[in-house]
This record gives structure tokens, C-alpha cells and sequence, in this order.
């Protein structure tokens, strides 16, 4: 394997930035010292004025294989995340068929050793009557990211609204659940009711149906339940101001048993993007009204919300128009994300080091992966080099996605990806990709 020697780099990493050199030894992070003298047989990398960034991990993507890829598959979208400086992902079960026994679990890891050039973890399904099967999932602990609950409609037999089978799992379960928290009665009212008041609905629209009361009250019956028996409950994409008291920031991150991610695209676009984008940025949960966007932010900085994520969902550009009954709910952001919070550091938003421990750090400590996530001497070379002095013009040819488009196209992130490494392997270099090596299935520290 090709060792590396990165000199000069502005290392990001638990809390601080400083200059060093960092040696990549037999895909691990050998040595990191202000000076290290090039070994034998070693490639050199000048870093002066680029920084070194942990690998992001991203704890929510939908790579549409199998079953879906007309839209995206493994291979795609995991080269499109390293191009981003994403080096693992952990990917939902609402594929065809849906990722609900054991065995079905275990072909999407097959196709992830074959293709993905990104690390890889997928969540075990829920459905109404496969509890049996999920708690299988315990004994898989150290090698499976997660369980993952849909309480708001998805692709297939994935609604979970069996009260009896949720609450075995929360009971049961040893492993992390993951929950799309959104209350199906109260969307299915406020659709009815908005159907009524004008026949043609809009994309505007779907903030409206989908709103903020939807996702307070499952999020709230999730914490409650999760209360009542110590789960170990991670809640996705939270949209809302109202939902942001049910998390704490009195606890540090490892003694919280209910943790909180936001998604890049509900820091980004407010609902009056709807005007400009439409059915575009259609997604579920919504994006909302501008005071929600505000609320993220102020919890995303005061620990109250743990880690940013993407949920990256693909679909056609077909499958993203109208009517609003037709338009499909996702979008594509995993080739972004770095970049656009990297947007957001070079505007003074947030800084670097605390985008850092968002996109790395504390996602590796909440699932707690294993040796990754941090730059460590003995932990598995997952980094990416950041060039904050140049731009990335975001266009329909730099995109890596199957699906062909981006609702970022246009923006000119005011920063560059230059190099990827995966468990040491450069994947990723100046628009290049050597895919001569695949990335490795997770691993996580659990007993």
C-alpha cells in the first residue's frame, strides 16, 4: 500500500487548528509531528496553506441500491462523497425491497465491499411486523451503524405506527435507533385541509402540510418513549424552533442518551426558496419559515443539536416536478455538504474547529466508530485537504450524482476540496479518483 507524507498542513482537529507534518503508514495515521523527514518509498504532499480536515462522516444518506437506481447506487454516490471530503456514510434501509431481515441487510454490505469507494454502514429497517427481525440486530452490534424507524411515510411497508411494535423495539433494542420523526394524522389533515382551500397545490405549499406541529409531536412522543426505557435514540433531521426543547446541551455528548442531527439543507434554504427552486428542494421533512433556519443555527453552536449531516436523496429531475402529489421528496447533497458548512466558516457562521467535531468527531463518538473520525496517531487515515483560498463554481459537470443535478448549482462555494484519503488510500486528488482500492465496512465499539 502507498504510504504518504503530508507536509505543511493546518491540521483541524479536537478544538484546534496548528501546523504539522502527518505521516499515512499502511492506511493508518503513523506519526504527527511539526517535522517528520520523508521515509523511503513515500509520496510527499505539499499542504502549505491547505488544511487538513478529519473525513466527514455522514449518519444519513439514501443511495437508492437497490431497487432504485435509476436514480443513484452505491457506486455514485459514494464517489460523489469523497469528491467531497465525505469518507463514510451510513445508508437507509428504504431501498426495493426494503432492508427489513437480516439477509436483505447483509446484500447491501455485499454491494458496498464491491463499489463503494467510501466506508460504509447501513441501518437496519423497521416495519410494523418485523420486530423479531430487528432485535436480530443485536448481535450485530459492532458491525451495523443502527436501527432505523420511519414514524412518517416512506418507500414501501417502512410507516412504523404498530404502538406495540415500537415500543418493543425501544425496549429491546441494544442498538442506537435512528427515527424520521413526523406525526402522519397531522399531515394527512393539513392536506386535506389545504386541498379544500385550493385544489392546485404549490411547492410553497409543503411547509405548510408537512408543519411544524407534525414534527413536534412525533419527535415529542419519541423522546417521552425513549425516557420511559433508556433507549439509546438519535432523532434525524430536526426542522423546527418548537422541537429544539425536547434536546439538552447541560449533558456532554457522551453521557446523552436522545441526540439531535440537522441536515446541511435546512441550515441553507428558508421557505422562500420555494419561489426559486420549487419542487426542487421538496423534501421530508420541509424546509420552513426563516425563524426555524435561525433556531438550528443558534442550536446547532449551543450543543443542543449533535451533528450535521445530509440526507442525501436523489431522484430524477422527472421525479421532482409537478404536480405536488407527483413531486418526490429529497434532494442530492452529499458532494456539498463540507463545502457549503465551509461557506458558512469563511462567512464567521460557525467555526472551523466546530464544523469539524460536528461532521466527524461527535458523529464517530455517538455511534462510537472505531478508530476514525479523529485525526490520531493508530486511527485509520480518513482526511481530507481543504483549500479555503479557492472556489468551487458548483455546475451540472461537476457533479458525481447519477441523478444529474444539484439544487446548489450556481453557488460558487468559496473553498476547494483538493484531496481525499480513504483508510489511506488517496481516492480522490485534483479531479481525480483512483478507485483501485474500495473503501472498508465500519466497525463500531460496542459490547
Amino acid at each position: 500500500m502507498q504510504n504518504y507524507l503530508i507536509k505543511n498542513a493546518a491540521i483541524v482537529n479536537e478544538g484546534r487548528t496548528f501546523s504539522s507534518d502527518l505521516l499515512i503508514k499502511n492506511g493508518r495515521i503513523e506519526k504527527i509531528a511539526g517535522q517528520i523527514e520523508t521515509p523511503a518509498n513515500c509520496v510527499e504532499i505539499d499542504a502549505t496553506g491547505l488544511h487538513l480536515l478529519p473525513g466527514a462522516i455522514d449518519d444519513q444518506v439514501h443511495f437508492r441500491e437497490p431497487g432504485l437506481t435509476h436514480k443513484a447506487n452505491i457506486y455514485t454516490e459514494a464517489k460523489a462523497a469523497v469528491a467531497g471530503g465525505v469518507t463514510s456514510f451510513m445508508e437507509m434501509p428504504n431501498t426495493v425491497p426494503n432492508a427489513l431481515t437480516q439477509d436483505l441487510l447483509e446484500e447491501k454490505y455485499q454491494i458496498g465491499a464491491a463499489t463503494s469507494l467510501a466506508n460504509y454502514s447501513f441501518y437496519m429497517g423497521t416495519s410494523n411486523n418485523n420486530a423479531d427481525e430487528v432485535l436480530r440486530t443485536n448481535d450485530k452490534k459492532e458491525s451495523v451503524c443502527g436501527v432505523k424507524i420511519f414514524l412518517g411515510a416512506s418507500t414501501g411497508n417502512m410507516l412504523v405506527d404498530n404502538c406495540l411494535t415500537v415500543n418493543r423495539i425501544f425496549s429491546e433494542s441494544e442498538m442506537l435507533i435512528t427515527l424520521h420523526c413526523e406525526e402522519e394524522p397531522i399531515i394527512k389533515a393539513n392536506y386535506a385541509r389545504r386541498k379544500a382551500e385550493k385544489p392546485e397545490l404549490e411547492p410553497a405549499d409543503h411547509p405548510i402540510i408537512r408543519d411544524v406541529d407534525a414534527c413536534f409531536e412525533s419527535s415529542f412522543k419519541a423522546v417521552q418513549l425513549a425516557m420511559r426505557h433508556g433507549t439509546r435514540l438519535h432523532v434525524l433531521h430536526i426542522t423546527t424552533a418548537k422541537e429544539l426543547m425536547l434536546f439538552t446541551n447541560m449533558l456532554p455528548l457522551a453521557e446523552k442518551r436522545i441526540t439531535a442531527e440537522v441536515c446541511v439543507h435546512h441550515l441553507h434554504f428558508t421557505a422562500d426558496d420555494y419561489a426559486r427552486l420549487g419542487y426542487k428542494i421538496k423534501c421530508n421533512p420541509a424546509i420552513k419559515a426563516a425563524d426555524n433556519r435561525e433556531a438550528l443555527w443558534q442550536a446547532l453552536l449551543d450543543d443542543r443539536i449533535d451533528v450535521i449531516a445530509t440526507d442525501h436523496a436523489p431522484h430524477t429531475l422527472a421525479e421532482k416536478e409537478g404536480p405536488y402529489e407527483h413531486a418526490h421528496a429529497g434532494l442530492p447533497l452529499v458532494q456539498h455538504s463540507v463545502l457549503l458548512m465551509l461557506k458558512y466558516v469563511k462567512e464567521g457562521r460557525i467555526s472551523l474547529e466546530k464544523m469539524v467535531q460536528k461532521m466527524s468527531h461527535n458523529v464517530a463518538d455517538m455511534f462510537q466508530v472505531r478508530d476514525r473520525g479523529y485525526i490520531r496517531e493508530g486511527y485509520y487515515a480518513d482526511l481530507a485537504l481543504a483549500d479555503l483560498q479557492n472556489n468551487t463554481l458548483i455546475t451540472p459537470k461537476s457533479l458525481h450524482y447519477k441523478c444529474g443535478w444539484s439544487p446548489l448549482e450556481g453557488e460558487n462555494m468559496p473553498a476547494r476540496i483538493t484531496h481525499t484519503f480513504v483508510n489511506g488510500h488517496l481516492a480522490y486528488a485534483n479531479g481525480q479518483f483512483d478507485e483501485s482500492q474500495k473503501g472498508m465496512r465500519l466497525l463500531f465499539n460496542r459490547k
